[in-house]
């Protein structure tokens, strides 16, 4: 099933995980649909159950589309 649907994580250079993941991590996740896509980035974007009151995420999330 072709994936041509996106997400580009990657981390600010102010975050404090670069020091264990480096400047240049990142990771992508791909989807079949543009829903299913804007679906997760929603979620990912979103402050979770496990977070302390007043975390806010601080990855960068970039919607992204390859040619199949």
């Amino acid at each position: 099933v072709p994936r041509p649907f996106g997400i580009r994580v990657r981390l600010r250079s102010t975050d404090t995980f670069v020091r264990l993941l480096g400047i240049n991590w990142e990771r992508e996740h791909w989807y079949a649909t543009r829903a299913e896509r804007d679906k997760a980035l929603a979620d990912m974007a979103s402050e979770h159950l496990y977070s302390r009151i007043g975390d806010r995420p601080t990855p960068l999330f970039e919607p992204i589309e390859r040619k199949v």
